[in-house]
């Protein structure tokens, strides 16, 4: 699997772009919610972007603003709130700095102490030490008179996102050289390490004395490199190097990793000597990794995690499968990310059956003591996209082996879009599981009765696969008549060869056959009659039935049809019977053809209606009935969202932590 884009080494670039002279392509950027505010920021502040796939073209400032008003909304970026407020506080203007709620309970006043001694008007808009801020003043938009004859002081102890800042904004206005002095312990050092090797390749050379001070040389300007790749992210990398750990894969097959490996820049890379020293076997290229299980159960480790404070989250998770208790230290700078991590970390493991101890820098896990103490959990993710990641890994638990695992729900998932918005698909592409373990839940009913729209809106909910059932028979023989075969005997072979592989899709609201929208295509009368025609060919239905079959893919799936609870998917977790009176049935239809322009009458669409209903519950094979476990969901009288609403809450009483 490949890995997508570093958010740390993708928001600095866009900056360092943005500050130099002349055009930079930056390749392989991050595209999440943190790239897009950053990127959005630099078009109001007059920066060229032009973007396409996962290359943008950055026509840079040159270290002059073309914008000295701005307000800036940065979401809960801090790779973007911290090093903005320091360039845009140096270069002069009145700009507002602002986020999403939690963004304003992450501290930024040590950034903003270290400013004001340069001389920089810096005020904030709410609680002193944290945004939201006002940069400069309304009534002068000049550049602030700074004082750069003294070393600057900032803290290190907090979030090293303040020295990146300071790092990245001083080259701006290095008139003579000048000195940054950091005051107490530095934590994130590898974070500073990706900032000066990123300055480097823009033309800054800060020398360094160890890791307490920092000098910008007099001259200093932003050179673009024209062309910069954007490694993939290490942090990111960790939940695969844990699941190539836990996993008891084949032998010989361990779970590979591109886009980043061990010529990285990241610090977190070094989250693979964590990994091994709790027993996992790992190889690696300049560009690429190979985990696979080791030592089985994990060993318990005492670690100092100052060096990987991202990737560390991940430790804590895989502890859970550990042979004692694990201790995680130097990890203060986790009460200060996007929630609470220490604390949330500590709720969440406890829910799983994990014994914990939490300190003010410290987190310690001891697992469940049996299998049988592991417990289901629904796992708050508090807007934060670790926390969804690194608890994921909860869900592949091997310890329980025929057990059959705890159920793991992770609320809140899209929170990935942050960093990897495609996070659970691509965990799910190297997953896999026996097919009986892939939730089903069937939606039947008449036609009319609002089954499909139902079951779609509940797929969507739940992030499942949906099954319009009623559609196969349409698009096969839409298929069948495309690749010139008869709808009859003679063609039966064919069309059921086709159709056993029928490369068909559903996807918001759209039928597609092989990425073409058909969906118009096979609402036709006479798709309608072809797919009559379709159904009565044995081979035909034999094929289909395995085809909806292969619809059963992690994460789950919603079915709707008249048989799908009775004979496609009779074990499915949740059968749910729609019904509808015939007169509120022929109402709806009525409704949807007169707006697509088809004349009708509302007395021949119910006689339609109650001829149907008859066919179907009589017909010989697979008759319209409930399957006897199925629950009943009378929707006349009931919009769709309250139909959505009580399907997802019987789905929720069937869960095995019940409702959330």
């Amino acid at each position: 699997m490949v890995l997508p884009g570093s958010k740390s080494i993708s928001n600095r670039v866009l900056l360092l772009a943005a500050l130099s002279g002349g055009r930079t392509t930056v390749h392989d950027l991050l595209d999440s919610d943190d790239t897009r505010v950053m990127l959005a920021a630099l078009d109001q502040l007059g920066c060229g972007v032009q973007r396409q796939g996962s290359t943008v073209v950055i026509d840079g400032l040159d270290g002059r603003l073309k914008t000295t008003q701005a307000d800036l909304f940065l979401g809960n970026a801090g790779t973007a709130v911290r090093p903005l407020t320091a360039a845009l506080a140096l270069m002069g203007g009145s700009f507002t700095v602002r986020g999403v709620p939690r963004m304003h309970e992450r501290p930024i006043g040590d950034l903003v102490d270290a400013l004001r001694q340069l001389g920089c008007e810096i005020s904030y808009l709410a609680n002193d030490g944290y945004p939201p801020l006002r940069l400069g003043s309304a009534s002068r938009a000049t550049a602030p008179a700074l004082k750069l004859d003294a070393p600057i002081k900032v803290r290190g102890d907090v979030s090293s996102q303040f020295l990146t800042a300071l790092l990245m904004a001083l080259p701006l206005v290095a008139t003579r050289a000048i000195e940054i002095e950091v005051v107490g312990e530095l934590i994130s050092k590898p974070y500073i390490a990706i900032t000066l090797n990123l300055l480097a390749r823009f033309g800054i050379a800060v020398e360094q004395d160890g890791w307490q001070r920092f000098t910008i040389p007099a001259g200093s300007r932003y050179q673009s490199p024209g062309e910069i790749h954007v490694e993939a992210d290490a942090s990111s990398a960790s939940y695969f190097i844990a699941l190539g750990a836990l996993a008891a894969a084949e032998p010989g097959k361990p779970l590979r990793i591109e886009g980043v490996g061990s010529s990285s820049i990241q610090g977190d890379i070094r989250f693979v000597e964590a990994a091994q020293a709790m027993g996992a076997q790992i190889v690696s290229g300049p560009n690429w990794l190979e985990a696979s299980r080791g030592a089985w159960p994990l060993r318990a480790i005492d670690l100092d995690c100052n060096h990987i404070p991202d990737a560390a989250m991940t430790l804590a998770v895989m502890a859970l499968y550990a042979d004692g208790t694990t201790t995680l230290r130097n990890i203060a700078s986790w009460r200060v990310k996007e929630t609470d991590r220490i604390a949330a970390m500590a709720t969440e493991l406890r829910k799983l059956g994990a014994t914990i101890d939490e300190g003010a820098d410290y987190l310690s896990v001891t697992p469940p003591a049996t299998a049988q103490d592991w417990r289901a959990a629904s796992i708050h993710t508090y807007d934060d996209h670790r926390m969804a990641m690194c608890f994921s890994l909860a869900a592949f638990n091997p310890v329980l082996g025929s057990g059959g695992g705890v159920a793991v729900r992770i609320e809140d998932p899209k929170c990935v879009a942050k960093t990897f918005p495609d996070y659970f698909e691509t965990l799910l592409s190297v997953s896999h599981t026996t097919t009986d373990s892939i939730p089903v839940l069937c939606v039947d009913g008449p036609t009319a009765s609002g089954k499909g729209t139902i079951a779609a809106a509940v797929a969507a909910r739940l992030g499942y696969h949906f099954l319009d059932s009623g559609a196969m028979y349409r698009i096969t023989a839409l298929a069948a008549l495309r690749a010139g075969y008869s709808i009859d005997a003679a063609g039966e072979g064919d069309i059921a060869r086709m159709a056993a592989s029928l490369p068909v899709r559903f996807a918001d609201g759209r039928i597609l056959l092989n990425g073409e929208d058909v969906s118009d295509q096979i609402r036709t009368e006479e798709a309608g009659m072809n797919a009559s025609k379709v159904s009565a060919l044995p081979a035909v239905r034999t094929a289909l039935v395995s085809l909806q079959h292969s619809f059963r893919r992690l994460p789950g799936l919603v079915a709707d049809g008249r048989d799908m609870g009775t004979v496609i998917f009779p074990n499915a977790q949740l059968k749910v019977f729609l019904t509808a009176s015939v007169a509120c049935r022929a109402e709806r239809r009525h409704k949807q053809l007169i707006s697509k322009g088809f004349p009708t009458t509302l007395e021949s669409l119910r006689a339609d209606l109650e001829a149907r209903d008859a066919r179907d519950s009589s017909r010989a094979v697979s008759p319209l009935k409930p399957a006897s476990d199925a629950l009943s969901l009378d929707s006349s009288d009931l919009t769709v969202d309250q139909c959505v609403e009580q399907v997802l809450q019987w789905w929720e009483h069937r869960q095995a932590f019940g409702p959330a």
